[in-house]
């Protein structure tokens, strides 16, 4: 009789734990799921008394995280539009995000800032929207989505070039300014041929 106590009194302990492990093991892969989430807690923590810091921790997250969303996006272009001028500017976004991101890491470094190192949820969700789109329909959601998110990332880049408290960050976000500007000239001409040859 004792040892079948004991043994129901184990098995009810180790159900305890596994349940508890499986728990935790969830919040952690939720957790996962959003790095630019992750990245900024980790930094929010890290420069809770220095806001100077802080700020540019919070650039350098975005600018990393408009990089990975507009590499992505860019791949997605490249393997499903059957468009000329299309293929021609998701090759220039990778090209350029792909370096942008590469001269980020630097200033993260320097800065002790953690990066995201994926697209966040909503990006994934826009990603997702985009993918369900064929042809022309595809085409003409790619340049639409590539003006808004440019317009975005022009205003972010601005104002870093400006208020960014490290000196090294303000020029590369003022030299970055020009690359986005011309993305979204880039970008509108492309969603005017789409309308157009419809």
């Amino acid at each position: 009789m004792k040892k079948a106590k004991t043994l129901a009194k184990a098995l009810f302990s180790a159900a305890v734990l596994t349940f508890f492990l499986s728990l935790s093991s969830c919040k952690q892969e939720n957790k996962q799921d959003d790095t630019k989430e992750v990245a900024e807690d980790q930094n929010d923590a890290k420069f809770e008394n220095n806001d100077n810091k802080d700020d540019d921790s919070d650039f350098l997250v975005a600018a990393a995280e408009t990089d990975l969303m507009e590499i992505e996006i860019g791949k997605l272009a490249l393997s499903k539009s059957t468009n000329a001028g299309v293929k021609d500017f998701a090759n220039m976004l990778v090209a350029d995000h792909t370096k942008s991101s590469n001269e980020l890491k630097p200033f993260a470094e320097k800065l002790q800032v953690s990066l995201p190192m994926a697209i966040t949820e909503k990006g994934k969700d826009k990603y997702n929207e985009l993918n369900d789109k064929n042809g022309k329909d595809f085409d003409q959601k790619f340049a639409d989505m590539m003006v808004d998110g440019h317009q975005d990332a022009i205003d972010k880049m601005q104002k870093a070039a400006e208020d960014a408290h490290d000196p090294a960050i303000r020029t590369w976000a003022s030299n970055m300014v020009p690359t986005l500007k011309g993305h979204l000239e880039h970008a509108k001409m492309l969603q005017d041929n789409i309308k157009n040859n419809k």
